[in-house]
C-alpha cells in the first residue's frame, strides 16, 4: 500500500513538471525556480577571477561580478567571502535590474599607489535602487600610509585623498554590519540619496588623522542612522546642504568634532537649506564638539536651516557641547569685522543635554546679526565644568527663544 501510494505521488509530480514544461518552459531554469522561491542568486567575486592574496588588484574581478548580479533579473548577491582583497577605486553603477546585496564578509584593502590616492572615491555605488550593502566585514583604507600627504588646511588648492565608500543617487538602501578602518579621508558619504539606512556601524581612526569624518550626507532625504559607533579624527556625522528628514540615534560618538550642520554659506549660491534634523539617545565622549550648527559669515544667497532637535544626549567630557557658530571661520581666512551670515537658523531644540564639558564655555550661541536665531528652545540642560577654572558659563548674541527647566549653566536666554 505505501509503495502503491509513493507511486501515485512520484506520477502526480511527474505530470506537474511535464505541465510546467510544455506551458511554462522558462520556469524551468532552475535559478528562476530559486528567485521565485526568494532565494537570490550568487555571484561570488573568486567565481570572477579575484585573488585573495592581500596584494593582486582585484577591481577586474568585482566590476565583472557586479555586472552579471546587476543585470540578473531578480535578486542578486554580490559575495566577498572571508578572506583579505585588494581593491583599486571602483564605481559599481546602476541602474540594475533588481534587488541587489553586495555581502562583504572578508576585508577589503585599499592602494596607496599615486593613481589610487588621485581618485575621489575608493568604493562608490551610484544611480542604485534597493541596494543593501552589508556581511560583517572590513574596510581598511590603510590611512596612515597617506595621511601625509593631506595639507588641505594649509593648501587651498590641494587634492582631497578618496572617501572609503560613498553612495551617489541611491535610493531605498540599507548600510549594516560592517567595520571602516583607517579611511585616507571620509569613511562613508552620502550624496543625492533617498531613504538610506545606516546601522550596527563601527568607524575607527585615530583622533588626529585628518579629515576622516565618519559620515558625510548632503543633497538627501530621509537618511537614518542608529545603533552605530563612530570613532575618528573629524565630525563623527557631518549633515551639509541639501540635507532634509535626517534621523540619528543610538550612535557613540568619540573621538571626533561632534556631530556638525553645515558649514552652510561658504559656497556663494549653490548650496541649500537644512531642514529635518533628529538627533536623540546618543552619547559623546571626549569630543572637540558636541552638537553644532555652523554657517559662514559671507554673502550667500538666502539659507535656511530649520526644524532641528537635539534630545536625551549624554556629553562625557565634551570640550564644546553646545555650539550655534555663524561666525565659522576655519583656517583664520575670514573678514568678521563687517561680516553677517545669511543663513536663518530657526526651530532648533536642545532637550535633556547632560553630562560634563572640559571648557566653561559649556553652551554657546553666537548667531547671525542680520538674521537673528529664531524660536531656540534649550530644556533641561545639566553641563557643569569638569576642570579648575569655575563653573561653566553659556554665551548668547543676537538669540530668540525661550529656557525651560533646570540649567547647569544658567542660560543665557
Amino acid at each position: 500500500m505505501i509503495v502503491l501510494i509513493s507511486s501515485q505521488v512520484l506520477r502526480t509530480f511527474l505530470f506537474l513538471f511535464l505541465l510546467a514544461w510544455i506551458t511554462k518552459g522558462d520556469d524551468l531554469n532552475p535559478l528562476r525556480v530559486s528567485e521565485r522561491d526568494g532565494r537570490p542568486m550568487v555571484f561570488n567575486v573568486m567565481r570572477y577571477g579575484a585573488v585573495a592574496d592581500g596584494r593582486t588588484d582585484n577591481s577586474q574581478a568585482f566590476l565583472k561580478a557586479w555586472s552579471e548580479a546587476c543585470n540578473w533579473d531578480g535578486r542578486a548577491r554580490v559575495v566577498i567571502p572571508s578572506k583579505t582583497f585588494k581593491l583599486f577605486p571602483v564605481l559599481f553603477s546602476g541602474p540594475c535590474k533588481g534587488r541587489i546585496a553586495f555581502i562583504i564578509k572578508g576585508t577589503l584593502l585599499a592602494s596607496n599607489s599615486p593613481s589610487a590616492v588621485s581618485s575621489e572615491n575608493w568604493i562608490n555605488f551610484e544611480n542604485v535602487d534597493q541596494l543593501t550593502v552589508a556581511g560583517g566585514g572590513t574596510l581598511d583604507a590603510q590611512g596612515p600610509s597617506v595621511w601625509s600627504l593631506n595639507d588641505c588646511n594649509t593648501n587651498p588648492g590641494c587634492k582631497a585623498l578618496p572617501i572609503s565608500m560613498t553612495f551617489n543617487f541611491v535610493s531605498n538602501a540599507s548600510v549594516h554590519h560592517l567595520r571602516s578602518f583607517n579611511s585616507q579621508n571620509g569613511h562613508f558619504k552620502v550624496h543625492g540619496c533617498q531613504k538610506i539606512d545606516f546601522r550596527n556601524i563601527r568607524i575607527s581612526a585615530p583622533e588626529d588623522s585628518p579629515n576622516t569624518d565618519g559620515i558625510k550626507i548632503g543633497n538627501s532625504y530621509r537618511v537614518r542612522i542608529r545603533h552605530t559607533i563612530i570613532q575618528t579624527g573629524d565630525d563623527c556625522i557631518a549633515i551639509v546642504s541639501g540635507s532634509r528628514k535626517i534621523h540619528i540615534s543610538n550612535v557613540f560618538c568619540g573621538p571626533g568634532h561632534g556631530i556638525s550642520i553645515g558649514s552652510l554659506g561658504g559656497h556663494a549660491y549653490t548650496e541649500y537649506d537644512v531642514e529635518g534634523i533628529f538627533v536623540k539617545n546618543s552619547v559623546f565622549k571626549k569630543t572637540a564638539n558636541g552638537l553644532r550648527i555652523k554657517t559662514y559669515a559671507r554673502d550667500s544667497k538666502p539659507l535656511k536651516a530649520s526644524n532641528i532637535v537635539f534630545e536625551d544626549i549624554n556629553m562625557i567630557d565634551v570640550m564644546y557641547p553646545i555650539i550655534i557658530d555663524q561666525q565659522y571661520c576655519p583656517h583664520n581666512q575670514c573678514d568678521l569685522q563687517d561680516s553677517s551670515s545669511n543663513v536663518q537658523v530657526s526651530d532648533v531644540t536642545f532637550r535633556n543635554i547632560w553630562g560634563t564639558s572640559s571648557s566653561k564655555e559649556a553652551v554657546t550661541l553666537k548667531c547671525s546679526k542680520s538674521k537673528p536665531c529664531k524660536n531656540i528652545v534649550m530644556e533641561n540642560i545639566k553641563l557643569p565644568h569638569n576642570g579648575p577654572k569655575g563653573p561653566a558659563t553659556s554665551v548668547c548674541s543676537n538669540v530668540i527663544g525661550n529656557s525651560y527647566g533646570s540649567h547647569i549653566p544658567p542660560s543665557c536666554i
